[in-house]
């Protein structure tokens, strides 16, 4: 009874969102609404309570959204300085193979600006530079969104970590779990991030070739997969490039790099391993005709790119803004340069404890919060480094702050609803949380196999919501307390909510049309979701089976 009362609140999300359609900024003020009625008059849970529950929410949500300004403001300062164009015709002529252009760009640049700007801006830009250099928009929306897989988990600097699951689990009880394991707290979440990049790592490594299998076999004049099979060395080759490096930094540095650093060494060796054909086969693949294309290849409009201020920025200028956000990142980041502990020290952290009687908290660090810096200070930074004219400047930043206000309606209460349907069990009746309600049937029901499921609860969670940061903050507290109710590995589980979340990000409804529409494909969502998620799928089902053989097999018994 508890647990179907509890899920309305999902429920709810699930219904607008994907039978109706309807935007986030609309539905989640609604699904926290019904949760707070549902906390108070099934609940009885007291009204400070739920005031301090919204509070405490609408403050993380605040945290996140910094993060969501400085990607979005670099990303749109570096299209206005006119570094974007010089970055995209540094890919022209590395390869006349569409096989290793698609390679490099629908995933290793892909998965760099995922890695450094994220919220949908990689399939975006990289579905128009596909399309000039003479793929078919449909396919360059397509390989693009396949490509933004991998990288999401770690992208905007880590925020789906750091700003989704660290958020939402960063509770007293959790805590205390965590350090009677032996574990601190942080210790934790960079668990967390290594068990989400160790199954990405599998299909990480085989996704340059999936997307060239997509591509041979839809979108060549043959119609097979033969083309790509060719290719596999290569393919394979800059899999690992990019593997490789993001799981060793995932391990020894923590989610704020992976993918970043990851893409940039992989975009790095995969480049010069094109220009010297390094496993490249000697006969070079291409489309049939654009005559002979089918016509929902072909979009409706050219894309555009308007570019102010100056167009003849170098390639190393253009890329200095990139090179700094890494840089900075990578000193404040490792405790050895001792720059991380005076921009966490107490002085310049602003907290507040015991929000409204209760024992919730919030606390706010601004100079470590990658939003600020390096994001924000990079920006500013951009603007004197291209000389940019003052009309870019204030286009750049007013239309940034545009973009915000939609992301900011739906995190604050997509926060503020997953607080109070967490902490619900702050009532006079005993009565367990509406989130541990739905734990506790899911894991009757399915705790063997769990970790199968997992990956596809993430995937649900970023086709409703357009996000893996806003569906780990929707799914985290459930998955860790399926995982608790079951009696294996929170750790895992956590780590597989995300890989899943990342997964989705192939199908969600928000990059799809946003990909789209940069290449005129609007009207053809639809046929985009149905050949990816083929892909999608196939993701979580390989990532959920290394899930089972890591809670059972490798390592059994991890908190």
């Amino acid at each position: 009874m508890f647990a179907l009362v509890a899920s309305l609140p999902i429920l709810l999300v699930i219904v607008l969102m994907v039978v109706f359609d309807k935007p986030a900024k609309l539905v989640m003020p609604l699904a926290w609404l019904l949760a707070v009625v549902l906390a108070a008059f099934v609940w009885e849970v007291p009204a400070n309570w739920l005031f301090g529950e919204t509070i405490a929410g609408g403050l993380s949500a605040f945290n996140i959204l910094i993060i969501v300004f400085g990607a979005i403001l670099l990303m749109n300062t570096l299209k206005n300085s006119g570094a974007i164009t010089t970055i995209n015709k540094t890919f022209f002529g590395i390869s006349s193979d569409r096989r290793v252009q698609a390679i490099i760009v629908a995933f290793l640049f892909v998965s760099f600006i995922e890695g450094a700007a994220g919220f949908g801006t990689p399939a975006a830009l990289a579905a128009p530079l596909l399309v000039s250099l003479g793929f078919p928009p449909l396919a360059a929306v397509i390989l693009a969104l396949i490509g933004d897989s991998t990288a999401v988990s770690f992208g905007a600097v880590g925020t789906p970590i750091i700003g989704g699951v660290k958020q939402v689990l960063d509770a007293p009880g959790i805590r205390e779990s965590v350090v009677e394991y032996g574990w601190t707290f942080e210790g934790f979440i960079q668990q967390v991030g290594i068990w989400s990049a160790l199954p990405h790592a599998i299909m990480g490594t085989l996704i340059p070739l999936i997307i060239v299998m997509v591509m041979t076999r839809i979108f060549g004049s043959e119609k097979s997969f033969k083309p790509a099979f060719e290719i596999a060395p290569f393919a394979i080759f800059a899999g690992l490039s990019f593997t490789v490096p993001y799981v060793l930094i995932a391990v020894f540095v923590g989610p704020e790099l992976p993918s970043l650093l990851g893409a940039l060494i992989g975009i790095a060796i995969t480049v010069v391993a094109a220009k010297k054909g390094f496993l490249v086969p000697k006969k070079t693949w291409q489309f049939a005709k654009e005559e002979q294309w089918e016509s929902d290849w072909v979009g409706t409009v050219e894309p555009v790119t308007v570019v102010h201020g100056r167009t003849g920025i170098s390639p190393v200028l253009a890329w200095t803004p990139y090179i700094l956000v890494a840089l900075i990142l990578v000193i404040t980041r490792i405790p050895a340069f001792g720059i991380k502990a005076l921009v966490t020290a107490p002085a310049v952290t602003l907290s507040w404890s015991n929000i409204a009687g209760t024992n919730l908290g919030y606390s706010l660090q601004a100079l470590y919060l990658p939003g600020t810096i390096p994001f924000i200070l990079v920006a500013i930074i951009t603007i004197f480094l291209h000389k940019m004219p003052k009309d870019a400047v204030r286009e750049t930043w007013g239309k940034s702050l545009k973009q915000m206000i939609p992301a900011t309606i739906a995190l604050v209460f997509a926060i503020a609803m997953v607080n109070v349907m967490r902490f619900s069990g702050n009532n006079p009746n005993g009565t367990v949380s509406m989130l541990q309600a739905l734990s506790n049937a899911a894991a009757a029901g399915f705790s063997s196999v769990w970790a199968l499921v997992a990956p596809f609860i993430g995937v649900l969670g970023a086709f409703m919501t357009g996000s893996n940061t806003v569906s780990n903050i929707l799914f985290a507290p459930f998955q860790y307390e399926v995982a608790s109710s079951a009696g294996i590995s929170r750790t895992v589980i956590v780590g597989l909510q995300v890989v899943g979340g990342a997964a989705g990000n192939m199908i969600c409804v928000h990059n799809v049309v946003a990909a789209s529409t940069t290449v005129g494909m609007l009207g053809h969502e639809g046929r985009i979701i149905r050949i990816n998620i083929i892909p999608a799928a196939i993701y979580s089902i390989v990532v959920g089976v290394i899930g089972m053989l890591a809670i059972y097999v490798f390592v059994p018994g991890l908190f």
